[in-house]
């Protein structure tokens, strides 16, 4: 990861609030990245804090989760926050669990809460370079090179 690193910014509409504050507080860490952020979500962030430049991909019901999941898959994304609503079901659930696991396997940092977002945006990573050790996804595909597939038993 080089110095200027690309965050997309999501947001359940139960937290869309809590994301428009927190993006309000850290406009001005946030206005040296790449900012990408499902459409509502994106919208809102724009109203508030106008002169944050930003990509706007769909909504994420409509498909703005799975074109991040992509850029994650891809190497396109640095960082994932994602405020989510634990008390609400979603009907996009399958989504988040998505990202959750992209994530996880392309070892991506995501902070899924303001107090989590806060220590990533504040760490002395978020504006230097960083090299993440092998990814989840790296090891699988050299463990699958070297023994072949598994077999079921």
């Amino acid at each position: 990861m080089t110095t200027a690193k690309r965050v997309a910014l999501i947001a359940h509409d139960r937290m869309k609030q809590a994301m428009v504050e927190w993006v309000k507080r850290h406009r001005r860490a946030l206005s040296a990245h790449a900012i990408v952020a499902t459409g509502t979500t994106g919208t809102l962030i724009k109203q508030a804090v106008e002169e944050l430049d930003m990509t706007l991909l769909r909504s994420g019901p409509l498909g703005g989760d799975q074109q991040v999941g992509a850029m994650i898959a891809e190497g396109q994304l640095d960082i994932l926050i994602f405020f989510t609503d634990p008390l609400s079901t979603m009907p996009h659930d399958v989504d988040v669990k998505a990202l959750t696991r992209l994530s996880t396997l392309y070892n991506v940092p995501m902070a899924c809460n303001p107090a989590t977002a806060d220590f990533v945006i504040s760490s002395k990573y978020f504006a230097s370079p960083y090299r993440p050790e092998t990814t989840v996804a790296d090891l699988y595909m050299a463990e699958r090179f070297i023994a072949g597939p598994k077999k079921d038993a």
